[in-house]
């Protein structure tokens, strides 16, 4: 009648993924999170509603989607299986990629500012990583290489697959990572660290990238084109980019020197990523981290005069 696994609950034979639990848990603590704050950011009631029913079904199919698409040679031969989700098989970028694109037809037809929506969900979006996480942990998957010596085999700098034996626990790196991006973005808020549209949601993408691109490299089943990991290339290019948009925004000397600076910063992050050199990255990592929180204000404000801080 019940049957309890480590991936299942099976009731009078219907057999409930706890990986599935786990992402709508998720899923709905993003939900109740935005909606606590959508009046704070000057929504009307109901924003967090209407778009969580665009979004999240948008979402879970353009996570999908990205998953098979990089995994064709894979799905080509089982082409039955490419509506299954029950086992896996949702990639975040592709998830996050399906919900702005839902978010910005949201924002046009309702004529709400982008990035207002975009500062809504980040919070939620990096608390539901957080948990859905945990579900790659009860499948048994996106965990990093064999750890081979005893005195690192232990949770949660490991963690023990069976028939595989120890491994690092890159699924865990992450859920922790995004936990805290959650209540950095949510305490920065409320100091009024961020002052435009948008920045809230910029902060969630770029800490996000900054841990992707270190950790995807640890992880043993990468989706790749060619020699490239999909997750870790991408992160690499978002990074830039919000580099290059942080340079953007500053002014005279001050962009030039900027400039020169984040987007060697990024390149050697690149550089040391590539060449598997984890102490490396992480170091060229915080550095890229400290230059964007001076350009964007939250450790020091470049456009804020001596007089104003008497």
């Amino acid at each position: 009648m019940f049957e309890l696994t480590r991936s299942t609950l099976t009731i009078f034979g219907f057999s409930i993924r706890w990986y599935g639990v786990l992402i709508a848990l998720g899923v709905l603590g993003a939900v109740l999170l935005a909606w606590l704050r959508e009046e704070k950011l000057g929504l009307k009631k109901e924003t967090t509603l209407d778009l969580a029913l665009i979004c999240v079904p948008a979402g879970i199919l353009c996570a999908r989607l990205y998953y098979v698409l990089f995994s064709w040679d894979y799905y080509a031969l089982h082409p039955a299986e490419i509506l299954d989700i029950r086992g896996g098989g949702l990639a975040i970028y592709g998830g996050v990629i399906g919900g702005v694109l839902a978010g910005w037809i949201y924002s046009r037809v309702k004529k709400v500012p982008f990035g207002t929506l975009a500062d809504l969900v980040a919070p939620g979006l990096a608390f539901g990583q957080a948990v859905g996480r945990w579900g790659n942990f009860l499948n048994q998957e996106a965990y990093g290489a064999a750890v081979t010596k005893a005195q690192f085999q232990f949770f949660p700098l490991c963690v023990y697959i069976e028939g595989s034996g120890w491994h690092w626990a890159t699924f865990f790196y992450e859920s922790l990572w995004c936990a805290l991006i959650c209540i950095f973005l949510l305490r920065a808020e409320k100091r009024g660290y961020f002052k435009r549209k948008g920045d809230t949601f910029l902060w969630y993408l770029f800490l996000y990238a900054l841990e992707r691109c270190l950790v995807e490299g640890l992880r043993t089943d990468s989706l790749y084109i060619g020699p490239l990991r999909v997750s870790q290339a991408l992160s690499l290019g978002v990074l830039l980019v919000l580099q290059i948009g942080l340079c953007l925004r500053l002014r005279g000397k001050q962009r030039i020197s900027m400039s020169i600076h984040q987007i060697l910063s990024v390149l050697l992050l690149d550089a040391s990523v590539g060449r598997q050199k984890p102490i490396l990255a992480l170091c060229w990592a915080l550095i890229v981290l400290l230059n964007a929180a001076t350009g964007y204000g939250v450790l020091y404000n470049p456009n804020k005069t001596d007089k104003e801080d008497t």
